[in-house]
């Protein structure tokens, strides 16, 4: 079943040039991360390290975006960053990007080397259709604090991508919830991918082609479906 997904006015209002893009993923293989998806991600820093050409993270244009927008919802953006610039800062740092299963590395690797924000969901866990709203503060989110699972409220007013169960993303793209985060179990998948100006829809595009085709290199016989901005 093809997933829906919305975009509030409000949240319109507050990023006039937002856009996102879905990859679409089914039968997927999914295992524990190994020197494939590692030399990946190692890659991804070395097209990060080209990219950024001696700046810091928040410096690159597409990045600075994402600070004024985490702003103009009252999110502190050196706090809570968003996710592309949180992996870029780890990639630059000592120990660099972490391994976590095959297929998350294999998006973190696409979100550094465009320095895009990229989420992937597990569709067999998502309730109903995938909306991006800003908040009222009371949908749970399920997360994890300590050790212990947990269950949180995002602030009235934060953005928040959501389905019928909850919160699935806190602060836009900056923490997933766990109970539609992709595990080895994993075969269903929907990854996200979000722009805001000055980045081009042709650069979206052209990372989720990336990552259209890492899926089908790690699962061939996967169903992949690519849905463009509109």
């Amino acid at each position: 079943m093809t997933l829906s997904f919305s975009v509030s006015d409000d949240v319109r209002t507050l990023a006039p040039g937002f856009t996102h893009l879905a990859v679409e993923a089914r039968g997927l293989v999914n295992g524990p991360s190994n020197e494939h998806s590692s030399a990946l991600l190692d890659d991804a820093t070395r097209r990060l390290v080209e990219r950024l050409d001696g700046r810091a993270p928040y410096e690159h244009p597409h990045v600075a975006a994402w600070r004024d927008t985490y702003t103009a919802f009252g999110a502190k953006p050196s706090r809570t960053r968003n996710s592309a610039e949180a992996l870029a800062r780890r990639a630059l740092a000592d120990g660099g990007l972490p391994r976590i299963n095959l297929l998350v590395d294999l998006y973190n690797a696409i979100s550094v080397a465009h320095l895009v924000p990229v989420g992937g969901e597990d569709t067999d866990r998502i309730k109903g259709a995938m909306r991006l709203v800003r908040s009222t503060g009371q949908e749970p989110f399920r997360t994890v604090v300590g050790g212990e699972d947990t269950v949180e409220h995002p602030e009235p007013g934060e953005v928040v991508w959501c389905d019928d169960d909850g919160v699935t993303c806190r602060r836009w793209n900056w923490r997933q919830g766990v109970r539609t985060r992709l595990t080895e179990e994993s075969v269903n998948a929907v990854f996200l991918l979000e722009r805001l100006a000055p980045m081009t829809i042709g650069e979206l595009e052209a990372a989720g082609a990336e990552l259209a085709e890492s899926l089908e290199k790690l699962s061939p016989g996967a169903r992949i479906t690519v849905r463009t901005p509109e």
